[in-house]
């Protein structure tokens, strides 16, 4: 039998914790959540249910999620974040390759839905969002930025059909608050890796962003739903070009008055 690990990474996620952990009920041999300094109910719910719970400072997510997986007692680990779960068709699936010989196979792809304004979202660039979540934590490593990190297999990977369900933002209001988080982290990775916005890309991208996902993605067919979406991706890339152009000004200001013996 294919035994496995669930691996969760919480900060303050009591309304969802619950959620996320019921649904890994009968196919996790082990759960384990790395909480970064809760100061609600996260740890106690956690540990109610089962898991392990194990404290870490906040590294960021492509660490903490390493960490997670190194505690792991079984090779193969389950990455679950704490606003998502498993389906029951996933269960069912993942249930029946546990007696499965995987072979050479370093890990597996879900498919993740994302439920958003009362609906399933099917269309625009969230749909489908595979995720590389079943692996052989000894055949690679959670690799990425600050933001979009994922696990990187060294070998043969498949896929399995079933979702990984995805509530995300609960409202507007929560979407801002994640908004300025994720757009300064893209913004830092953008600057790192030397690329720049511009007058152009600050001019044309966000549209066309959101005519990638609205037309070409089809999120038309998901509604108003389908439209926010849309939307928020381009207001999403507006900011993170602009923090960009943001940061970028700051270091040439700093370059500016470093004094001529500075290092």
């Amino acid at each position: 039998m294919n035994r496995i690990s669930a691996a969760v990474i919480t900060f303050n996620e009591e309304a969802k914790i619950g959620r996320a952990l019921g649904s890994l009920s009968g196919i996790a041999d082990e759960i384990i959540v790395v909480d970064s300094g809760s100061v609600d109910r996260t740890t106690d719910i956690a540990s109610e249910l089962g898991a392990r719970v194990v404290r870490n400072e906040w590294p960021g997510y492509r660490e903490q999620k390493q960490f997670a997986a190194d505690l792991a007692v079984n090779d193969w680990v389950l990455s679950l974040d704490a606003d998502e779960e498993v389906s029951p068709e996933l269960a069912a699936e993942i249930l029946a390759w546990k007696n499965e010989d995987p072979g050479e196979t370093a890990g597996y792809y879900l498919p993740r839905i994302t439920f958003f304004m009362g609906r399933w979202i099917r269309h625009t660039t969230w749909y489908p969002d595979l995720q590389l979540r079943l692996f052989r934590k000894s055949r690679g490593r959670w690799e990425g930025g600050r933001v979009h990190e994922g696990f990187r297999a060294r070998g043969e990977t498949s896929a399995m059909s079933g979702h990984l369900r995805h509530y995300t933002y609960s409202n507007v209001s929560e979407y801002l608050e994640q908004l300025e988080n994720f757009s300064s982290l893209a913004a830092a990775d953008y600057v790192d890796r030397g690329k720049k916005a511009g007058i152009p890309r600050l001019i044309f991208s966000p549209p066309l962003v959101f005519f990638k996902n609205y037309v070409l993605k089809a999120g038309f067919l998901d509604g108003k739903a389908g439209f926010a979406v849309s939307s928020m991706a381009a207001v999403s890339t507006f900011f993170k070009l602009m923090k960009t152009e943001e940061l970028i000004e700051a270091g040439r200001n700093m370059a500016a008055t470093r004094m001529p013996d500075d290092p």
